[in-house]
């Protein structure tokens, strides 16, 4: 069942951070990183009453006047509108009503989005609150008052919140649809919409513009070789704002939906650039979402080759996207068609090892060959017992290892244990979940 996205949006110092902290129980910008993932978070997996969501934070910018404030506020609430299924509009009690809130209201109002209007700064609920009646003026419903760095209100705000998600049955219904879903992201000008355009060219029979699904997302539907597909592509931002942060914000913004909506996921690198942070940043959203990945090198035919040229490339993606090993990883050329045919026979071994189930016995079977070839190890004299492994889900294949103490389990141990699943079943472009479990002797 695919996540609700809440993005919020608001003007620079109104407390979007400290929300977004507030609701995501840690202080994002100081938590360890997670491998190509940047500290500067600006998304985050969230569960409120059962319920599940990634939270967006479409950031504040200070820029020097105030027409460009109106002009980068108008972008973000844009990006926002297109990317959530809520909308999480924050405002400055203490400052009052300003037009610039009115601006961005007036476009969350007109975009049919559900918007839950917050008052910010009310740090002295008895005093404050009559004081945020004046909001009611941007017709956006009842505001809510809210102090997010005394987390006062936040759970009223966030039961509002949740009742605008879609019924668990609307979800299911997408779920249940069995056409390989495939997310192209990347980058802006590495080439996605030209590898888009060619993988429904003439010579494939294109069935339909989907328009608009709840995050008014361009999906194409494609059938190949009777197979079908739906294309989801980030490539629609084409925005002229020079400030890098801020396009960077909005690339992960689009692709955050994208992913969360994909089973596959085409991660394109510029091959004249080579991989980039950026691009690991994005890679990061695909493997914390357990996706399977592909890894398209493209503009493959600008690139001067000798019999070397594809290893040292293959090395260096390998070491900047570390935390991947198991992403597939094609040369190709959107310009020539160099070997994007080939795209769909990946997309389709990747699926299907994403979707891979082992029986039990099977599994039970590589466990202990790899329990004899290496011995679990011991702490204090404690040795580490595995007693079984089974697989309870697939996207992406999902064990519970059982063992006798969870604390011996170590990373090193669990990822030789991987490793044999990969000698043994394949699992290649798709991530591997473990989850250690103690069992009473």
């Amino acid at each position: 069942m695919r996540k609700n996205i809440v993005a919020v949006v608001g003007r620079p110092n109104v407390g979007k951070s400290s929300l977004f902290n507030a609701l995501a129980g840690k202080r994002i910008s100081i938590v360890e990183d997670t491998p190509g993932v940047t500290r500067d978070r600006i998304y985050q997996d969230v569960e409120w009453t059962g319920h599940t969501f990634t939270l967006v934070d479409t950031g504040g910018i200070e820029p020097d006047t105030s027409d460009k404030i109106l002009k980068q506020m108008r972008e973000q609430a844009q990006i926002a509108i297109d990317t959530a299924d809520v909308i999480l509009f924050l405002v400055d009690g203490k400052t009052g009503l300003v037009d610039a809130d009115a601006q961005v209201a007036d476009m969350l109002r007109r975009s049919g989005k559900p918007v839950v209007l917050a008052v910010n700064k009310i740090d002295a609920f008895e005093r404050d609150v009559p004081g945020i009646y004046e909001f009611y003026e941007l017709g956006l419903g009842d505001p809510h008052p809210l102090s997010a760095a005394n987390r006062q209100g936040l759970g009223d705000l966030m039961d509002e919140v949740v009742k605008l998600f879609a019924p668990d049955d609307e979800e299911a219904g997408e779920e249940e649809d069995d056409r390989i879903r495939v997310a192209v992201v990347g980058k802006p000008n590495v080439g996605k919409s030209s590898i888009i355009n060619r993988l429904i060219g003439k010579d494939r029979l294109l069935v339909s513009d989907i328009a608009g699904t709840t995050r008014d997302a361009i999906d194409t539907e494609v059938i190949y070789d009777d197979r079908e597909y739906i294309f989801i592509d980030t490539a629609g931002l084409r925005r002229k704002n020079k400030i890098k942060e801020q396009l960077e914000r909005f690339m992960i913004i689009r692709s955050v939906s994208a992913v969360e909506r994909a089973q596959v996921v085409v991660l394109v690198i510029d091959a004249v650039e080579g991989v980039t942070e950026q691009d690991a940043k994005i890679a990061g959203l695909a493997h914390e979402n357990g996706k399977a990945v592909i890894i398209a090198v493209n503009k493959w035919d600008l690139i001067e080759k000798d019999n070397k040229t594809v290893k040292e490339y293959t090395e260096n993606i390998r070491s900047t996207l570390s935390f991947m090993p198991y992403a597939e990883i094609l040369f190709v050329s959107a310009e020539t068609g160099q070997r994007l045919t080939k795209l769909y026979d990946l997309i389709d071994m990747v699926s299907e090892n994403h979707a891979m189930r082992i029986q039990t016995g099977v599994l039970n079977e590589v466990l202990t060959r790899a329990l004899v070839m290496q011995q679990p190890p011991a702490d204090k004299g404690k040795p580490l017992r595995i007693f079984y492994m089974t697989q309870v889900s697939v996207r992406p294949p999902t064990f519970v290892v059982f063992v006798n103490d969870r604390e011996l389990a170590h990373f090193s141990y669990m990822r030789y244990l991987e490793n044999q699943l990969r000698d043994a079943f394949g699992f290649r472009g798709t991530p591997l979940k473990f989850i250690v479990r103690e069992k009473e002797v």
